[in-house]
Order: C-alpha cells, then structure tokens, then sequence
C-alpha cells in the first residue's frame, strides 16, 4: 500500500508551518492561522471551511481555556504567586538545591494556567532563575530547571493543550471517558512526570554540590506564612470543584441525567477560574487596587494589558482546533490506522518510536499544532493496533507540548532561560539533553501501562 494521498497534505501543512515559523519567524498564532487556510486550499476541502472555522467557538473547552489564560495575569497582578514562593522558599530554601525545588512547584503551577512554557519562563524566570544563582546553582542548572518546570505545566490541567486534546480525543472516541475523569487522570500523568523532575533535579544538585540558601538570605517563615496562607487556597479551588465532578458522576447522572450531567461538567469548568480569579483579587486586593484610580478601572486596565499575552495564545489554540477539524474532514485518522496497519506497525513499536517522534517535532512545531495536525489520526492508529487510545491520548500532552520548548536546536523555552540566565548555549543544551532524554524515557513506560495512573 502507497503512502495516502491525506498523508502528503500533513507533510507539506508540516513544511508550510516550519517554513514561515523557523524561515520567516513569524509568530506561532499568525502561523496556524495561515496554516488552517493553506490545508484547506490544498486539500480542496472549502464546502467544510465555515464550518470548521465556526467550530471552536461553539466549544466550552475553548472558552475554559481562555478564562484559565486570564486567571494566570490576574495572579500575576495580585501578587498571589510571589507569596507561595515566598512561602515555599522560607520552607525548602535550607534544603541542598531548595530554590529549584521552588522553581519545581511554583512555575509548575503557573504554567498550568496560562498555558504557555515558554512565556512562563519569562513570567517567572525573572524570579526564580536569580534565586537559584544566588543560591550556587551554575547558570545552565538553573536555566535547564526552570525550562523544564515551566514545559511541565503545559501537561497539568487546566493547560490548555490539555484540554484541546480532550476534545480531539473526543471526536475519535466520543464517549470514552468524560471532561472530568480525563482531567483527574491528567493530573495523574503529571502527578509521574512531576516525581521524574524532582529526582532529576535532587540528581543534578548532588553532582553539581549545590548548597542551601545561606540562612541569612531566607526569607522569614513566620512572615511568609502570614502573608501567603490565603494564596494556598488557590489550588485547591480550582483542583475540588473537578476532582468531586469526576468523583461524583454517578450521582450527578442519576439526578439530572446525562446531558445533565455533561453540561454540570461544563458549567464546573467555567466556573472554576472565575471563582479562582475573584479569590485571588480578595485576598491579594493591596497589591491589586494599587492606585487612586477606581476598582472597575483597575480591572479594566489589567485586561487590556493581559490582551498581547492571553489573545495570541487564544488564537492560536483556536486555529488548531479548527485545522484540526479540517484533518476530520478528510478521515485522516481512518487513513493513518490502515496505513500504519498495512505496514505492520505494532503498538509496541509505536510506543518506542512516537515519543522521538514527537521530540524531533517539536523543534520545529508547538504541541498544539502536532496535536492538530497529527492527534486524532494517531488516537485511531494505536487503538486500532491493540494499544488504549485513551492513554495514547491523556500522554500526548507530555509527548508534544512538553517537549515543544526544551529539545535543541530551535527550543523557545530553553532559549528565554538561558538569556535570563546567562549562561552558554552548548553547556546548556547538554544538561537540557538529560532532562529530555528523562522526559522520553517516562513516556514511553507510561505509554506501556506498567506504571499506575491516578484517576484512569
């Protein structure tokens, strides 16, 4: 059997996006943009373009991915992630590498919610790269640690890559598993990679003989404790509300009926960072309402300020969404199972090999365009090669766009790190290559099922 016709509209969609990303630079949300339209184009696909293009406005997903994008500014406004730092340095800071360890859990959170490593970086890096140098760790450690803390978040929900893959998933497999359990179940995958990243880092502080944080240069407990026990609430507002959906299905179902319960599931996930952000601007109001101008103007100011970071991200999510939908159109996740069934194509063989496959990728694309692009058909490949194409998917995440910014050459996230930190491009691209390699191996031990995953 010859390559399908489907197949070489994704190479020259692949080249398109490669050429004017790496080529032209231009930015990813114009890329995609342009991209929607060039597959439909050389496809032939124009009866399907309204539609397709209409098609990520009509999804809650969509808009839940937004609001957690503006959740993450509001945070940033009110100062509520600077006190958990504060408070977590003041608990790990005497630790050996403690500061990394915050960089771990601090820029891990962060980039959950904004859905963007390599932003998250500049977001957060600017505080958390200094404090690991001042801590003694060597400048591409910190780099490194902070690059991979921050590309973690892409695969914690409430990322937006998290969810775009749900909703990839199900159209495949309609049904499969619900919004809530597939967000349980991520936090179970990241709950893994996260454990992965701190013996690494627990590793690489051994080897490099990285000291505590001289006691003098702590911060105080006591004070931090008293100013950031609020901002501890956050996560937990934000994890409940979707950990009791999940939990509580059955019930919900039996009161209100499936379609009851699909739209509580929806309506959960809208609420969520609303309730998260308003909470935030409560507890962390001094910081926020910080002139003489009033509230509503306050507010009003933060978002327009927020619209060149949130809308980019946004259009771009929502270009791959419906690029995406274009793939639909053309079966290609029924022309990608048969090809890789005609072939021979194993599901074990696929396990080994599409993580690489993914890593090499994302050199040249950002996870939610590979998702776009190549998500659905591989969900229907592995299932149809014996494989559980609801793990496919819950790890396609950490396959794509947890790896977009980290692998050399091109690495956005690895590049915004080493200018804050100083440090060489070949020193840090070898340290960066043992954090990947790491990051690899898990995925293809998760892929295998032999590790428990929370929630699945």
């Amino acid at each position: 059997m010859g390559i399908p016709l489907p197949m070489f509209y994704l190479i020259g969609l692949i080249v398109f996006v490669a050429v004017l990303f790496i080529g032209f630079k231009r930015p990813m949300y114009e890329v995609m943009t342009l991209s929607f339209f060039f597959i439909v184009l050389i496809s032939g696909q124009l009866d399907i373009m309204w539609s397709s293009l209409l098609y990520p406005s009509t999804s809650s997903l969509f808009y839940a991915i937004f609001a957690f994008m503006v959740v993450a500014v509001l945070f940033d406004a009110t100062k509520v992630v600077q006190r958990i730092i504060n408070l977590m340095l003041s608990l790990v800071g005497k630790f050996r590498g403690g500061a990394g360890y915050v960089s771990l859990l601090g820029s891990t959170f962060m980039a959950s919610l904004s859905g963007t490593g390599p932003g998250n970086v500049a977001a957060t890096g600017v505080f958390t790269i200094p404090t690991m140098k001042k801590a003694g760790y060597p400048a591409p450690l910190a780099a490194t640690t902070e690059m991979s803390s921050s590309m973690l978040g892409n695969i914690v929900p409430p990322s937006g890559i998290v969810l775009l893959t749900f909703g990839i998933l199900n159209e495949v497999n309609p049904g499969s598993i619900t919004l809530s359990q597939w967000i349980i179940a991520a936090y179970g995958i990241g709950l893994w990679f996260f454990v992965q990243r701190w013996l690494t880092l627990w590793g690489l502080c051994k080897y490099y003989k990285v000291q505590p944080i001289a006691k003098e240069e702590l911060p105080s407990f006591k004070k931090s404790f008293r100013i950031g026990w609020p901002a501890l609430i956050l996560p937990a507002l934000i994890f409940v509300p979707l950990f009791a959906d999940a939990q509580f299905k059955d019930f919900i179902t039996a009161r209100i009926g499936a379609d009851g319960s699909e739209a509580f599931s929806s309506s959960v996930l809208m609420f969520t960072p609303a309730i998260a952000g308003a909470y935030a601007i409560g507890i962390g109001k001094k910081a926020f309402f910080n002139t003489t101008r009033s509230h509503l103007d306050r507010l009003v100011e933060v978002f327009k300020e927020s619209l060149p970071q949130v809308v980019p991200i946004g259009v771009t999510i929502y270009m791959a969404y419906a690029t995406s939908q274009v793939f639909i159109g053309m079966q290609m996740e029924e022309v990608v199972r048969n090809w890789f069934v005609s072939m021979g194509m194993t599901a074990p063989v696929m396990i080994v090999l599409l993580p690489f496959f993914f890593m090499i990728l994302g050199m040249v694309l950002p996870g939610s365009a590979q998702i776009a692009i190549l998500g659905g058909a591989m969900i229907g490949a592995f299932g149809a090669l014996g494989g559980d194409p609801v793990l496919f998917a819950l790890m396609l995440p950490a396959m794509t766009g947890a790896l977009e910014g980290m692998t050399p050459p091109l690495a956005l996230g690895l590049f915004v790190a080493m200018g804050i930190a100083g440090s060489g491009f070949k020193e840090t691209s070898k340290l960066a290559i043992i954090w990947i390699l790491l990051h690899v191996l898990l995925s293809i031990i998760l892929l295998t099922g032999f590790l428990p995953i929370f929630g699945l």
